[in-house]
């Protein structure tokens, strides 16, 4: 059966046994801190299991991608380790237990699969005997295939408190050609003969902070089955790799490396890793990861980065990973539609991710080289771990790659020492960077959450209300006055103050108790410390105020408006760079306040001057079709089935706010708009730049912000058509051609110095030194740089025929020394890379190179006589006067 057709016959499986087929999450988890990628089937139903969320329904079966990481280094070795596989399971919330579970888990294999009954195995919980008994009586297992284990083995638990529970697992045994050849060889053995086919959790327990086990009030079941496992013994093959969903990727493979497989051990073994990588990496970039050094990014990129030194290895200098895509794209595209999507994206991902690592790649395999030899030599094992944070840290070089490499020749890392040098860079960044930010105390906000009424925001429908003062909050305290003068923070119910969030700012304004404004608050900023709560940061002008009092509150009207236009322009411009790039652009992070907007998205290149004006031109377009912008409610999926564009990995509501503006865009969105896209006036993209590997930021101008500045540009056009005597459509041409001119008079500047130098070589070689009897020229000369003092110092030593050049120059201060010396003089023990390293020194500086050529550089100009002196001395020493 291809799989394809398990993954459906799974799935169809527990449908009929009433199940709710259920689509696979992201990889990214959502609301989860605690994992940095989903690694299990039953994370996304976490909430549900630990009695946060109640269940939608009571029996669920999903397929579901996940990543694992922990045990790369066993990928390609054996049948049980991938980093990217999909898990097939089941799931009860408080509905049926052990006894269905296990008897579905049995049905669908031996009857469903086919799979033979001798040759399948169970492991249970030492102590739990309902499971011993369903497996045994009513399913007929004989006992001698019935293995107890202890907790490490068989008792599932997702942290030291929470749900957990027995475990049982059934076991295909694979036949004697795959084991270890022991005699207590069994299920649970390292070795491949017995491979764990699905594990059935019965979470039936709740583990206080006792370490005390009290039964829950709703039992859940939750199973997990590799799907690459069950299509590897359904399409009887020897590993996953010679399934349809490797086999394609690997012949691909050979073809693009030009190799043959079965020749060579360690080939095919990097054959298997590259093929698990590459499918890996496509998962995640289309589930929206990019490569970075922090995080989920470092996975993907150690991913992207071991698989392509491995085929560096077989031969393959130039990246070949990225034109892998189209193929895995074919291999699960049916199931998994969004990879299909983003294909075009994930190519050019991967594509310069490899072209990245190629630039370090060289360079940093000579220091590690370097690094490996320098300790054979000195007969250690040990890697210095502020070595290998070096290579990661300067050369972009994953730390598991290092180790990879050095386990390879015999090596190791000193794992503390690499953390040690990490945390000590932290710790620098900590100090350098500038923290005024007074922490907040949760707690206090955590105790309001509880007591005070739900604080109603008022502000999508006005900007001014009449609200009750809550709480009143001095140094984080609780005060039942503020009086003028201090500053406080303010909680009102209700309050038409946008508190920050969603990368909107908030909102500024006033308060006062009455029309005459004797009493007067300034509100400098609204924030939102925790869900629910929003606060007022407020500057008591005048008088006084106690909490229970009524006050009018305002919002700073044309500074909201110039936000709301802010906002909505940033929505038209994500619609907008979808409609030129792709679906693929995901949004990573924006910042709209009254004076701009900023927008950060993934992409894996600069935009072309071409993309950039389509996609301001739609933008404004749109703005002039003067569109309706619609707000509404509705439950999360309605609107991400309606097409609404969700921020990705961001933990939503069951009900959700959409903002649409026509049928151009639509996403989540709880910030504040205009109502009609003309009122945004006019937008301006005024910046796009990288903000780091595979992300992009834009930022633009709207409503009379972006006015000033064209209004600026345009006076500044003008200044220039003034200067140069054009007109307006003129001045580009014209400063096209005063560039012209000044580079012909540069290239002139430049032939007229080459002359110079070559009369100075002529003048310079004729009054050269002979010292032990070598003739050398040691001066200083002025105005050079250092590619000239080579040219000059080449010309010398042309003209000498035999002999030693060392010239120096001071440009801002600071001395450049260059030095050379033609081939015959080896064997009279000139070294130039030590002789203008000791030179040098006398100028405060350092240098080298090899012994006919090197170069140096000084700070203390007003020593460079007294090192010249020194030179001619030290070939006085140093350098024989004959050879031999």
């Amino acid at each position: 059966m291809k799989s394809e057709q398990l993954r459906e016959s799974f799935l169809e499986f527990f449908e009929s046994k009433a199940h709710k087929i259920l689509p696979s999450a992201s990889l990214i988890p959502v609301g989860d801190p605690s994992l940095l990628l989903l690694n299990a089937g039953m994370v996304p139903f976490k909430p549900i299991f630990q009695g946060e969320v109640k269940p939608d329904y009571p029996r669920v079966t999903t397929s579901q991608k996940c990543v694992r990481v922990i045990d790369i280094e066993k990928v390609g070795k054996t049948v049980r380790h991938l980093t990217f596989f999909e898990m097939l399971g089941n799931f009860s919330f408080g509905d049926y237990f052990k006894e269905l579970a296990i008897s579905f888990a049995w049905e669908f294999l031996t009857e469903q699969m086919r799979l033979p009954k001798d040759k399948l195995w169970v492991s249970i919980y030492e102590e739990d005997e309902e499971a011993y008994n369903i497996w045994s009586r009513e399913l007929g297992i004989p006992s001698s295939r019935i293995y107890r284990f202890g907790k490490e083995d068989n008792f599932w638990a997702a942290g030291p408190t929470g749900p957990c529970g027995p475990d049982s697992e059934i076991f295909m045994d694979l036949g004697e050609e795959f084991g270890c050849g022991k005699k207590d060889c069994q299920p649970g053995c390292d070795c491949d003969r017995y491979i764990e086919l699905w594990n059935l959790v019965f979470m039936q327990y709740y583990r206080n902070e006792k370490g005390e086990l009290n039964p829950l009030p709703k039992k859940n079941i939750d199973t997990g089955m590799g799907l690459e496992r069950l299509a590897m013994i359904k399409q009887k093959v020897s590993s996953p790799y010679q399934t349809d969903l490797f086999k394609p990727i690997i012949d691909y493979l050979l073809e693009l490396l030009g190799i043959t497989k079965g020749k060579n051990k360690e080939a095919d073994l990097s054959l298997r890793i590259i093929a698990d990588h590459i499918r890996a990496a496509t998962f995640l970039i289309s589930d929206g990861v990019s490569p970075s050094n922090l995080g989920r990014g470092y996975v993907l990129r150690r991913l992207i980065r071991r698989a392509e030194r491995l085929g560096k290895e077989l031969g393959q200098e130039r990246p070949f990973l990225y034109k892998l895509v189209p193929t895995v794209v074919r291999t699960i595209s049916e199931a998994y539609p969004e990879v299909k999507e983003a294909e075009e994206w994930t190519f050019k991902m991967i594509e310069t991710e490899e072209a990245r690592f190629q630039e370090t790649l060289q360079s940093g395999s000579e220091m590690l080289e370097g690094l490996l030899e320098k300790l054979k030599k000195e007969g250690k094992k040990e890697l210095a771990g502020s070595e290998v944070f070096k290579l990661y840290d300067t050369y972009g070089f994953p730390k598991e790659l290092t180790e990879d490499i050095a386990r390879e020749r015999g090596f190791s890392l000193n794992e503390k020492g690499f953390i040690k040098a990490m945390e000590k860079q932290r710790e620098q960044a900590r100090k350098t960077k500038e923290e005024e930010e007074v922490e907040i105390d949760i707690k206090l906000y955590e105790n309001l959450s509880k007591e005070l009424p739900k604080i109603k925001f008022v502000g999508y429908l006005s900007t001014s209300s009449t609200s009750k003062i809550l709480s009143i909050i001095k140094e984080g305290k609780l005060e039942q006055m503020a009086r003028e003068g201090e500053e406080v923070e303010i909680i009102l119910n209700p309050t038409p103050f946008y508190g920050e969030m969603g990368g909107q700012v908030g909102d500024k304004g006033r308060m006062i108790k009455s029309i005459e404004g004797k009493e007067e608050v300034v509100v400098t900023e609204t924030k939102r410390p925790l869900k629910g709560i929003i606060v007022q940061h407020c500057q008591i002008k005048k008088g006084s105020f106690k909490v229970g009092e009524e006050v009018l509150s305002f919002v700073a009207k044309m500074r909201r408006l110039a936000i709301s236009r802010h906002h909505t322009a940033t929505h038209l411009l994500q619609a907008s760079l979808r409609k030129v790039l792709g679906k693929q652009v995901r949004q990573s992070g924006s910042l709209v306040d009254e004076a701009r907007l900023r927008f950060d998205f993934s992409y894996p290149r600069a935009l072309t001057k071409e993309e950039l004006k389509e996609v301001e031109e739609i933008l404004n377009q749109k703005i002039l079709e003067n569109i309706p912008v619609e707000t509404y409610e509705t439950k999360i999926d309605k609107a991400k089935a309606e097409g609404a564009i969700a921020l990705f990995g961001e933990k939503y509501e069951e009900i959700v706010r959409v903002v649409k503006v026509g049928e151009f865009s639509k996403e989540l969105c709880g910030g504040c708009h205009v109502r009609f896209s003309g009122e945004i006036g006019l937008c301006k993209i005024v910046n796009e730049e990288s903000i780091g590997a595979g992300l992009r930021r834009i930022e633009a101008l709207a409503g009379s912000h972006a006015y000033e500045y064209l209004s600026k540009q345009v006076d500044t056009l003008g200044e220039l058509s003034k200067k140069l005597k054009v007109r307006f459509d003129s001045v580009i041409p014209r400063v096209d051609k005063i560039l012209e001119t000044t580079q012909e008079k540069e290239q002139d500047i430049i032939k007229l110095r080459k002359r110079l130098i070559e009369l100075d070589a002529k003048s310079l070689a004729k009054r050269a030194l002979t010292i032990n009897n070598i003739r050398a020229v040691i001066t200083k000369v002025k105005d050079l740089n250092l590619e000239e003092l080579r040219v000059l110092g080449d010309l010398i030593k042309e003209r000498l025929s035999s002999g030693i050049v060392i010239l120096a120059s001071v440009n801002l201060g600071k001395v450049t020394f260059v030095g050379m010396a033609t081939s015959d003089l080896k064997e009279r023990g000139v070294d130039l890379g030590w002789l203008l390293r000791e030179v040098a020194k006398v100028t405060s500086g350092s240098g080298g190179g090899r012994w006919d050529m090197a170069q140096a550089g000084g700070k203390d100009y007003k020593m460079l006589d007294k090192a010249l002196k020194k030179a001619e001395k030290l070939i006085k020493l140093k350098v024989k006067s004959e050879r031999g």
